[in-house]
């Protein structure tokens, strides 16, 4: 009888496959479905190339190089302001059509998608950490705690700047690898998780349910 039991809860386990972001979706749509979404999954792909090497070069000159941000920021400034006044002196004396600035550089809509997705996904992020926080799936909050404390552990190693990039890399290339690869990811997280729980189910049976308990019930009776 405990045998059949046993078996049932491990079909129970098997048959409970789950997906990494819970969604019915195209995770483009979830990613607001605009310029932003479109640059993460690289449907612009002169645009993702281009955000891609701009976030090198600015992870280069601050780690590699060693630049201060005030100081690059007037570098930047300087140039920009050189190239501008002998570009426009130039066109002036040899009669050239002067550079044209724009009015606007980058469009509010662009900022406007990418804070709704921000405020869309940590709407979403910090009630399920706060959900898991609460012990009701210990294998799952056994695994942020570990998953959590590696990160740590891995912060201490790196500089802040580092990390931004190491983060910007995933945010820049996770996304498009989920979109093509979804079954195979979506399996591999399920396999995963029913590896933990049968586990945890293996502990719970034979070491935390030997651990003797008073008798609650006894005592609240009288």
């Amino acid at each position: 009888m405990a045998n059949d039991t046993s078996s049932d809860s491990d079909n129970e386990i098997i048959g409970a496959r789950v997906k990494l972001f819970r969604h019915e979706k195209p995770i483009h749509q979830l990613l607001g479905g605009g310029k932003v979404a479109d640059m993460l999954l690289w449907r612009d792909r002169n645009l993702s190339a281009a955000l891609l090497g701009g976030m090198t070069v600015i992870w280069f000159l601050f780690e590699i190089v060693e630049y201060n941000f005030v100081t690059l920021l007037c570098h930047i400034s300087i140039t920009t302001m050189l190239v501008l006044f002998i570009w426009s002196t130039v066109a002036d004396i040899l009669k050239w059509k002067p550079p044209q600035i724009p009015d606007i550089i980058l469009q509010e809509s662009f900022f406007h998608e990418l804070a709704s997705i921000l405020h869309r996904r940590f709407n979403q992020l910090l009630p399920m950490l706060l959900h898991i926080s609460c012990g009701i799936d210990l294998p799952i909050f056994l695994l942020n705690i570990v998953s959590l404390y590696i990160l740590s552990v891995i912060g201490s190693y790196f500089s802040f700047v580092n990390l931004l990039y190491i983060g910007f890399l995933f945010v820049h290339t996770l996304p498009i690898v989920y979109e093509r690869y979804e079954e195979e990811i979506n399996n591999w997280v399920s396999d995963m998780i029913i590896v933990l729980r049968k586990n945890y189910r293996s502990f719970n049976k034979n070491y935390l349910n030997k651990i003797p308990r008073g008798p609650v019930q006894a005592k609240k009776s009288q």
